[in-house]
């Protein structure tokens, strides 16, 4: 199968083949990986360095004649003194070779067919090797390498001082390539002036007859196969790995024509990704737009017109799985501002359930069984979000808990009987469930034991980190075993047992809270945290207990189904990237 068959006749699948990563940033498409697309671009370098992507011409020179050229060139530098004469590399055996090359084309050494130069860095605490201000010589790390792309600047630059002691040599030219090849192997780029490079970099200077945007594609991909060994922090090519490493060398006008070809199918790649990219953010915004019908009904029968519109294209519209959470947040959207099932007149309105927590919260201060807080103001109009049903009230969560701090790590004390309890972090404490996989123990003093004891149907709620951790809720669910809250996460106990916690997780996990917590935490740059004061301060809606029961039960079926649809969504999605697979392998054999 040509390449431009195997491309235009499966299409659809190339585009279609995407993978959902674990984590991502604020967009939904931030959690897309255009896995089909990749599988292309890596299939059309793996043809290209195999010979199969353009056709042989037995009129070109073979690349045995062209390594010939090449020793002699290097001999003759030798003889005049401009490089120095290199050990005799190894011969190639059979067992080396990763794959078959065609005809006219040569496996080589990385020494034959260029030179290359390891980088320093100079002393990284003396202030007098780097230049401050931005106008010393540019010096390249890893960081400033972009994969297939140009180095233009630098986040530093040295001064003459380490230009003079640190290297024996001039700065490297600009239009040379840099390869990484520690920690990050093989990641290439072009410098676009004269600079230096650290040690992890090597600047590689090729022979007449190499071209260098051949050796530039394929250097990313033959680096992974050369010979690695672990280092600290990943793997790395070492000075005789990097001597041994092995690469597939055409004619040189088939090298032109190679690299002609794979830049017409990278192109194609482009508009690819900037085709699905573009469907899958209209695809997005027009189910956000849809679903926002649904938040903004009037009444019931509005609502009812409106998801039977978007019902109506159910299967149009959710395709993918950020339409889908898009969808369940909607649900909870609903379910938070009741809107989910119809209310009852006769259901006991949920100020009389208030009365009955103020008072318990008198008698528990008066017993000495909670502190007595500075009352909070009620929850203003200007605070309220969204216009309550008949029966409800809004209300501070610092009415209707008793919220607790947790541990503190690393504070003095010595001398006092300490006995060690497991305990929960922020990343035990997940939205809507505890994540035990990992528990810590820390030593506290015996008698705070009871103090810091999270008990059944405790909420705990995280303190901060990312932008999307601050204020996540989950309920402690276990009584079987003791375990205590770090100072990260908050507890807070129900002030009577009647009170819904299941309700409180939900609302604390909407949208709502989100909202608040995301105007009243403290924010640094991807961080952000809130304090016990905010925490008081949050508003929460409060439904009768009875239509609590109600909702939870029509959002609990709701979310079974969307389960359902996702995991039918992802078996789809699984064949998709095997199909991609087997259109790879095949193309490959």
């Amino acid at each position: 199968m040509s390449i431009d068959k195997l491309i235009t006749d499966h299409i659809d699948i190339w585009s279609s083949a995407l993978q959902t990563r674990s984590t991502a940033g604020r967009g939904n498409n931030g959690k897309i990986n255009l896995y089909g697309i990749k599988k292309l671009r890596e299939l059309i370098l793996d043809l290209a360095v195999r010979g199969k992507l353009v056709p042989q011409d037995p009129n070109d020179e073979p690349a045995s004649e062209l390594l010939k050229r090449i020793a002699a060139e290097k001999a003759e530098l030798v003889k005049l003194g401009k490089i120095k004469k290199q050990k005799p590399l190894p011969a190639i055996s059979e067992d080396e070779k990763p794959f078959a090359l065609p005809k006219g084309w040569e496996w080589c050494r990385l020494p034959d067919i260029c030179s290359y130069r390891v980088g320093k860095t100079p002393p990284s605490k003396d202030n007098s090797y780097w230049d401050v201000e931005g106008k010393g010589i540019p010096w390249v790390s890893i960081a400033d390498l972009n994969h297939e792309d140009y180095v233009s600047s630098t986040a530093k630059m040295i001064s003459e001082k380490a230009k003079n002691t640190s290297f024996s040599y001039p700065p490297i030219k600009a239009g040379t390539i840099l390869m990484s090849f520690k920690l990050t192997v093989g990641k290439v780029s072009i410098i676009e002036m004269d600079a230096f490079h650290n040690e992890a970099i090597i600047s590689i200077n090729h022979y007449s007859g190499i071209e260098k945007k051949y050796l530039f594609r394929i250097l990313p991909l033959i680096s992974s196969l050369g010979r690695t060994k672990q280092a600290i922090m990943g793997s790395t090519l070492n000075s005789e790995s990097l001597s041994r490493l092995l690469l597939p060398i055409p004619p040189q006008q088939e090298q032109i024509k190679i690299i002609s070809r794979y830049e017409q199918f990278l192109s194609i790649c482009d508009q690819l990704e900037q085709q699905s990219l573009t469907s899958l953010d209209a695809h997005q915004q027009l189910v956000e737009t849809l679903l926002a019908t649904l938040t903004d009904s009037q009444d019931s029968e509005a609502l009812a017109e409106n998801w039977d519109r978007i019902s109506q294209y159910f299967d149009t519209l959710f395709t993918t799985e950020a339409s889908i959470d898009s969808l369940k947040q909607t649900i909870l959207q609903l379910a938070v501002m009741g809107k989910l099932v119809p209310q009852d007149p006769n259901d006991e309105p949920a100020s009389e359930l208030l009365k009955r927590i103020e008072q318990e919260k008198t008698q528990l201060v008066k017993e000495g069984k909670i502190k007595k807080q500075k009352t909070l103001p009620p929850v203003s109009d200007k605070e309220k979000p969204f216009e309550l049903p008949r029966g409800w009230e809004w209300c501070r969560f610092e009415d209707i808990v008793d919220i607790q701090s947790g541990i503190t790590k690393g504070r003095n004390i010595l001398g006092r009987e300490l006995v060690s309890v497991p305990y929960l972090r922020v990343a035990n404490v997940q939205r809507g469930y505890i994540d035990l996989s990992e528990i810590k123990t820390i030593e506290i003093p015996a008698d705070e034991k009871e103090k810091y004891h999270v008990k059944l149907n405790d909420l705990l709620i995280t303190e901060g980190g990312d932008w999307d951790t601050v204020g996540r809720t989950a309920i402690w669910t276990k009584s079987s075993f003791y375990v205590a809250n770090q100072n990260h996460v908050f507890k807070a106990r129900p002030i009577i047992n009647e009170l819904n916690v299941k309700w409180l997780e939900t609302f604390m996990n909407s949208s709502i809270s989100r909202n608040y917590f995301a105007s009243a935490s403290k924010q640094t740059t991807n961080l952000a945290s809130i304090n016990k004061t905010q925490l008081r301060g949050c508003f929460v809606a409060l439904p009768p207990n009875s239509e609590i029961n109600r909702i939870l039960a029509q959002y609990q079926a709701i979310l079974s189904i969307f389960d359902d649809l996702k995991s039918h969504l992802q078996l789809t999605q699984q064949t998709q990237l095997n199909l991609a697979d087997a259109l790879t392998d095949t193309a490959l054999n």
